[in-house]
């Protein structure tokens, strides 16, 4: 039975797959999620046992395309995205220490976990597209790493003209010229004058306010506000509870994040019935969800700059998702919440934190404890560490509850990718590029730089797709 698809303020109609893949955010601003979760046994957990990663991510990708996506198409794209990885396991595993794990989640293209959900979504665009015969416009918004994965998996799309939206000057080097040396004439790179989060605003903006693209031309999310993104991370998880014993073994998260996204899709592989214990939210200085988590309220701060960039966000958009869940789907108490969230803070009810403290540990890390880590894992492992990841495994011990459970944490990216980081670290020799990046730095730039004007962005955009 096909899944549909609602949103999280209960003011947009029901869509299948193949709507939200195209629609992004609802039209009443909520984001989508399923009217019902796929579920899976303890046995039929146990059937996926010793599967290769695409096989697995099609077992566990079915249900949510179903009506949509043929199945053999599924499988076929499915092969595609992830034959682009570098590493035959796709997402290995490494043990730093007794029951401590990293999941390397940044053997794709782009050096970074995005990849798995964006190498896929831009497949299945271009497959909907294709058959539709329509052209769309994709905006997005990136504090680095969703850019170059948007970009790489939608360079080759013929349906696509693609605009990224990043703070100028707030993101790493690598990061920014991952995205600007792909210089394909459907490809955008903006340099807002701003932080993340007015990116990530003027991308929301522009899917509830009136259309302004020519020709009826549609607007396509690759952030995560696109459920394609989150459900396609869902898979990392079931892979690595498999290789540690599960379902017969609880396995447990560490997941750096600022968006949620990331975590979200470890929530709903546990509702899925992946046997969980603990999902930690591990952040860095710009620590939203930790103090949430803490204290009940969601309050905007001043967001700053950190050695880890990819998590200076201070809005976490999809929390609204969990949202959802904590307050029994109630679409009327989100949609007011979030309209109040607008003005700046929200509290809780005390049933809904009790609610998300069962779910989630949480633990704030700063940038001095993340350079002790990188360094201190080096010393221990001689395993290197990106910023990310580091937050992550000093939350995951920080965190962790029961000592003999394997807890994982989420690699989100290559450290080739934060040399400054790892230099504040102390180590003489930081990482180099893979081969079909070690020519980055020679490669010629293109973007623009705009202020931090709706209008001015999308004029740009109505500029510059093609015709």
């Amino acid at each position: 039975m096909p899944i549909n698809y609602i949103s999280t303020r209960g003011g947009a109609p029901a869509l299948d797959f193949e709507g939200v893949l195209l629609a992004g955010l609802a039209a009443d601003g909520g984001l989508y999620v399923p009217e019902q979760l796929p579920t899976f046994s303890s046995e039929q957990i146990k059937s996926m046992r010793g599967m290769d990663y695409p096989s697995l991510a099609f077992e566990i990708l079915k249900p949510f395309v179903e009506g949509s996506i043929g199945f053999d198409d599924l499988r076929r794209l499915i092969d595609e995205a992830y034959g682009t990885f570098r590493h035959d396991a796709i997402a290995p595993l490494v043990q730093l220490e007794q029951n401590q794990w990293v999941l390397e989640l940044f053997h794709g293209p782009t050096l970074a976990f995005k990849d798995f959900a964006l190498q896929l979504l831009g497949r299945l665009l271009d497959h909907v597209l294709e058959r539709r015969q329509e052209r769309v416009v994709i905006m997005g918004a990136t504090s680095g790493d969703t850019g170059s994965a948007a970009i790489e998996g939608c360079r080759h799309c013929e349906f696509i003209d693609i605009f990224i939206l990043h703070p100028n000057d707030r993101v790493s080097e690598v990061q920014r010229r991952q995205m600007t040396t792909v210089l394909g004439e459907n490809i955008h790179n903006l340099a807002i004058e701003g932080n993340f989060d007015d990116c990530q605003a003027m991308v929301k903006a522009s899917f509830v306010a009136e259309p302004f693209l020519p020709d009826g031309r549609a607007l396509v999310a690759v952030n995560s506000i696109n459920w394609a993104r989150i459900m396609a991370q869902i898979v990392y998880y079931f892979y690595a509870a498999l290789a540690l014993g599960a379902p017969e073994r609880t396995v447990n998260f560490s997941v750096p994040t600022g968006n949620f996204g990331d975590i979200f899709a470890g929530y709903l592989a546990r509702s899925m019935g992946l046997p969980i214990d603990q999902l930690v939210i591990a952040t860095n200085r710009n620590d939203v969800l930790h103090r949430l988590l803490t204290s009940g309220e969601y309050a905007k701060l001043q967001l700053e700059q950190s050695i880890s960039p990819s998590m200076d966000i201070t809005v976490s958009s999809n929390f609204e998702r969990l949202m959802f869940d904590l307050y029994d789907r109630d679409g009327a108490v989100v949609s007011q919440l979030m309209d109040d969230f607008q003005k700046g803070s929200i509290q809780l009810s005390d049933t809904a934190i009790s609610k998300a403290r069962e779910l989630f540990s949480s633990y704030c890390v700063s940038d001095d404890e993340t350079c002790e880590e990188i360094a201190a894992i080096s010393a221990q492992c001689g395993y290197l560490l990106d910023p990310h990841s580091a937050i992550g495994t000093r939350a995951a011990r920080a965190c962790q509850r029961d000592t003999t459970q394997p807890m994982v944490t989420l690699a989100t990216a290559h450290p080739a990718k934060f040399p400054a980081a790892i230099e504040a670290s102390g180590i003489q020799e930081p990482a180099e590029l893979p081969a079909h990046l070690s020519d980055l730095f020679d490669r010629s730039e293109r973007f623009t730089v705009l202020p931090n004007d709706l209008a001015t962005v999308q004029q740009h955009m109505v500029d510059g797709i093609a015709k």
